[in-house]
């Protein structure tokens, strides 16, 4: 009776057309409902496929979000000396050749010094090499006018030589002490930095994640001042089971959520799996870079909570996960089948074995190839439960 009830009312929506919507709700077939154009195109339904395809376990594990170590830079201090300013905290996002530290140094003093004494004397060295060589031309000249000695001319030959030498070691030392200043101001413009002040910059664009000195403080040539990591490295960094090491691999996805953003999942691609297995937790750590999509929201820091596919294992049938839904005591999907320009939604009552995130193993209830609802199942079981409320009432 129920099959040839579903039988008429789809010949009744094949004939005519938009009237099958208006069907009243006491021929509509119990756990089914017939939505015309307009309740598709306002529900944003969606179909998918149940299909036969290798199952991957998968573990629900904790994570949190991190910079990826190797995108991560500590800066050091230059010299030696004392901590004027510090211009970044953590979390704070820096650009590229930006003023993070401005250290007080008699090194900077003396780097100063020897620049202005390597200008003096690549100065001096050039006169002398610009009067050695007028001195060579007026004694060649003379030298042909036979009124100076060979030797004469000679001598101031060795005598220009000796200034060029002079003059190439002075603009070399010059050149040394530019760079050293340079090195300790960094490429920028410095500001109101004080003339005696090295300044700490950042290497390129990116976030602060610590900071370990204050202003005032005492450092060393090396000691940590704080560290930039790159805006897009983040990812998560999640500890994996012993028993689930044979699933995964280097380019292996991911997805995960974090609480700032409760209805949305996040992809990630695992790019490094510790080689050691810790020996108290029996667990080896995984890190996994977040999909460009994500990098500008996620923190950080934040806690998360991620799930990672294992290999193929053997073939079963599986719908999406978001298919499955819970109707009235009992676990269904619900089958869209196309009339016209409606839909005839039906729930269909299934087993459901193992689940991930995305697909949900089906044990009973369905065949390959069905078509079921996956964007909004949990509207159309509503509109099934309104139509059957409607039904009962009506009687």
């Amino acid at each position: 009776m129920r099959a040839l009830a579903l039988i008429a009312l789809v010949s009744l929506a094949a004939c005519g057309g938009d009237d099958a919507a208006a069907t009243p709700e006491t021929d509509v077939v119990a756990d089914t409902a017939l939505l015309n154009a307009d309740a598709l195109r306002i529900g944003g339904f969606a179909l998918g496929a149940a299909a036969d395809a290798p199952w991957r376990e998968a573990w629900q594990l904790p994570a949190h979000v991190s910079h990826d170590p190797n995108d991560a830079q500590p800066l050091g201090s230059l010299v030696e000396g004392r901590v004027l300013e510090v211009r970044a905290y953590p979390g704070d996002r820096v650009r590229e050749g930006q003023v993070l530290v401005v250290v007080h140094s008699h090194e900077m003093m003396d780097a100063r010094q020897r620049l202005v004494a390597a200008r003096s004397s690549a100065t001096s060295a050039d006169s002398n090499l610009a009067v050695a060589e007028q001195a060579v031309g007026r004694g060649e000249r003379l030298l042909a006018a036979k009124a100076i000695a060979q030797a004469e001319v000679e001598r101031l030959r060795a005598a220009r030589t000796a200034a060029a030498a002079t003059r190439d070691a002075a603009h070399a030392e010059l050149d040394r002490a530019e760079g050293y200043v340079k090195h300790l101001l960094g490429d920028g413009p410095t500001g109101d930095a004080d003339e005696h002040a090295a300044l700490v910059r950042a290497p390129f664009d990116g976030v602060v994640t610590d900071r370990v000195v204050m202003p005032g403080q005492v450092v060393l040539v090396g000691q940590a001042l704080l560290t930039v990591a790159r805006d897009a490295g983040l990812g998560v960094v999640l500890r994996l089971p012993e028993e689930a090491i044979a699933g995964v691999a280097i380019g292996e996805p991911l997805r995960f959520k974090v609480p700032a953003y409760p209805d949305r999942s996040f992809d990630a691609r695992i790019t490094r799996i510790s080689p050691v297995v810790d020996s108290t937790s029996r667990a080896i750590e995984v890190w996994a870079r977040a999909a460009a999509s994500a990098q500008g929201l996620l923190r950080a820091e934040m806690t998360a909570d991620a799930e990672l596919l294992g290999a193929n294992g053997a073939a079963t049938l599986s719908v999406p996960a978001e298919a499955v839904q819970l109707f009235e005591g009992d676990t269904v999907v619900v089958k869209g089948t196309r009339l016209g320009e409606g839909m005839l939604l039906e729930a269909v009552r299934v087993r459901v074995g193992r689940r991930t995130s995305q697909r949900a193993e089906i044990l009973g209830g369905l065949a390959a190839g069905d078509s079921v609802v996956t964007r909004g199942a949990a509207l159309a079981k509503a509109e099934i439960l309104k139509r059957q409320g409607a039904g009962e009432g009506g009687h």
